[in-house]
């Protein structure tokens, strides 16, 4: 043995994985919808830009806040033992929920005291970059555990300046990443792609013949789907199980069409 050495065996490198992903949609509408400061908030972002209100939307009371949505599935995602480190809320449409931010909210709802924050204005791009930033984080030792909110509610409460791809029904899809001994996530994110299936292609070759691959609908001209912002995600909760048994690559491609933003995710 040389010299200083204890015998014991050096820890290999580790990364953060899914280890757990629920999904779940919802009907119906929170009362938060119906709140007057939700027509001041929006007046306010829209004026700039000379986009008219959705008026019968605001009367009705339509849409519904993200930190309802998604604090009962935080719940069943995990246990009071189990605390967080970091806990991101990703999300396309915009919360009805005016005042503080829902990832402050949902922060309570879970275990442990995490740093909470949003990624939005992204487009579909958001999720990847919540789970980028999330490997970033545990990269630096302060994370073992990190939460991935990704959250779509129907309404727009002003008309766009060109159509919006809209969920059918309200959804949240739930990630729990956690540190685990072997590789971890890979993210990779392109702005301005010549040729986005192409490099999906490749990308997927260089993990082998073996390896899935699970498209948005941003990609391959596919149509928008119900849930443009949580269907590749909700795919991801419904076949996590089995890719963890067949121990295969996966990789998760999106393209953001508007943004012209490429996004990749490599499960090991």
């Amino acid at each position: 043995m040389a010299p200083g050495t204890t015998g014991r065996p050096v820890p290999g490198p580790s990364g953060l994985r899914i280890t757990r992903a629920l999904a779940r949609r919802f009907d119906g509408r929170s009362e938060t919808s119906l709140d007057p400061d939700l027509r001041v908030f929006v007046s306010d972002l829209v004026r700039p830009h000379g986009l008219p209100l959705r008026e019968d939307l605001l009367s009705e009371g339509v849409g519904h806040s993200y930190e309802e949505l998604a604090a009962g599935l935080l719940g069943e995602a995990l246990a009071e033992d189990e605390p967080v480190d970091l806990l991101i809320l990703a999300f396309d449409t915009p919360d009805v929920r005016p005042g503080a931010p829902s990832s402050l909210a949902l922060s309570r709802s879970v275990p442990g005291t995490p740093l909470a924050f949003a990624v939005c204005d992204q487009g579909t791009a958001a999720a990847f970059t919540a789970l980028r930033l999330a490997v970033d984080h545990h990269r630096t030792g302060a994370c073992r555990r990190a939460v991935v909110v990704l959250a779509e509610q129907t309404a727009l409460h002003y008309v766009p300046s060109a159509p919006v791809a809209l969920p059918e029904r309200h959804a949240v899809v739930v990630l729990v990443c956690e540190e685990a001994p072997g590789p971890g996530l890979t993210v990779r994110q392109l702005t301005g792609a010549p040729a986005p299936e192409e490099a999906v292609r490749a990308e997927a070759a260089a993990l082998g013949p073996g390896a899935e691959v699970v498209p948005d609908g941003g990609l391959a001209g596919r149509q928008p789907p119900a849930q443009p912002f949580t269907g590749l995600w909700a795919a991801l909760a419904e076949r996590l199980p089995r890719w963890r048994a067949e121990e295969r690559p996966v990789l998760l491609a999106g393209y953001d069409r508007r943004l012209g933003v490429l996004s990749t995710l490599t499960l090991p």
